[in-house]
């Protein structure tokens, strides 16, 4: 049975509702975030104030909450020429995959969490990628997550589970978890908490945008996951 986790924490709202869930299933919770010198690097402020806020609003999962990792992967932007990593436009290539594409991002976060999860005696490894409302990024379909939890298990010589919550679901279902993950915390009105606290204090937007507020959270409203934000919230709005 497996009752320890370590999230990827970005500090968006995927993987904070990744966190909710994680802090509801098991026993003991570590987060890990990369600073890979992006754009939006306001989101490693952001992930801080996420965690203070879990750990004031909802104490029963922030007695869950064991310690935070940071690493320093500078050289990922310095081989990445994207949108996420330089001053440019958001654009579709050739390829077929919007320029926001970081190559080998993911295989080299979950790799570094195995490393720390392996020293930290952590079971499961659980990251907020989706194959259902995303841009296309190979590094996110349920394939390459198996691939890499085989990869992992073997080369490191323990079995780690890689937890993807959000792999079949939108936008709109994600909000929908997370109301539901609140409403389950044993926090009075914790869904409508919850979904507060993404809204106030999660970041998204590729621009790192914190100064334009909208009722989904903070960011620019025009870039990739703005738009996906967007959309997905007003969906889940409608449907309350």
């Amino acid at each position: 049975m497996h009752t320890t986790a370590l999230v990827l924490f970005s500090g968006g709202q995927d993987s904070t509702t990744c966190l909710a869930q994680a802090l509801s299933k098991y026993d003991r919770v570590e987060t890990i975030a990369f600073d890979y010198r992006q754009r939006h690097h306001v989101e490693l402020e952001a992930r801080l104030n996420v965690l203070s806020e879990i750990r004031r609003q909802f104490p029963q999962w922030g007695s869950k909450l064991g310690d935070d990792h940071l690493l320093d992967l500078a050289v990922l932007g310095e081989v990445s020429d994207t949108s996420l990593t330089r001053d440019t436009a958001f654009k579709m290539e050739q390829s077929g995959l919007p320029n926001t594409f970081v190559p080998g991002r993911n295989l080299l976060f979950l790799t570094l969490a195995a490393a720390v999860a392996y020293r930290r005696d952590l079971q499961v490894i659980v990251t907020g990628v989706c194959e259902t409302d995303f841009s296309g990024y190979p590094d996110c379909r349920d394939d390459t997550m198996k691939a890499m939890q085989l990869a992992l298990s073997l080369g490191m010589d323990k079995r780690y589970l890689i937890d993807t919550p959000l792999m079949w679901i939108d936008k709109a279902a994600t909000w929908t978890m997370a109301f539901e993950l609140g409403e389950k915390s044993g926090v009075p009105g914790g869904g409508q908490t919850l979904v507060d606290l993404i809204v106030e204090h999660t970041h998204t937007c590729y621009l790192g945008d914190r100064e334009h507020r909208h009722a989904w959270g903070y960011g620019c409203g025009t870039c990739p996951a703005c738009e996906l934000r967007a959309r997905g919230y007003e969906r889940f709005s409608s449907s309350l």
